[in-house]
């Protein structure tokens, strides 16, 4: 089923730098629990995120990544997603993260 231009322009894909990883053993599949800073307008918001296949935590601090940040907040156990990070689903369904090249302002649209 096809979107139309209005439906996809609602969904508000923004850039963020990871500032803090934690484990989430309470996750049913292995987890992290993000924070992350989109910048002045949208300030911190926390995710969780399966990508503990192809990242370890300390490649994570200060890497910037994309993530859907209009999405209502999500209880993940005793965790509240705030956003939803945003990667490309290997055939293992190991996630590998969407992320622009180069360092740009926190908080940057995605479109």
């Amino acid at each position: 089923m096809d979107l139309t231009w209005n439906e996809f322009e609602r969904t508000d894909m923004r850039v963020g730098t990871i500032i803090e990883v934690n484990d989430f053993p309470e996750a049913r599949k292995p987890a992290y629990q993000l924070t992350i800073d989109f910048g002045s307008k949208i300030g911190i918001r926390k995710s969780s995120a399966q990508i503990t296949k192809r990242y370890q935590k300390e490649d994570l601090v200060n890497r910037q990544i994309v993530a859907v940040v209009n999405f209502p907040k999500k209880q993940i156990g005793k965790f509240m997603s705030e956003c939803l990070v945003l990667g490309a689903v290997g055939e293992e369904g190991d996630v590998i993260l969407l992320a622009p090249d180069f360092k740009i302002p926190n908080g940057l649209r995605i479109g």
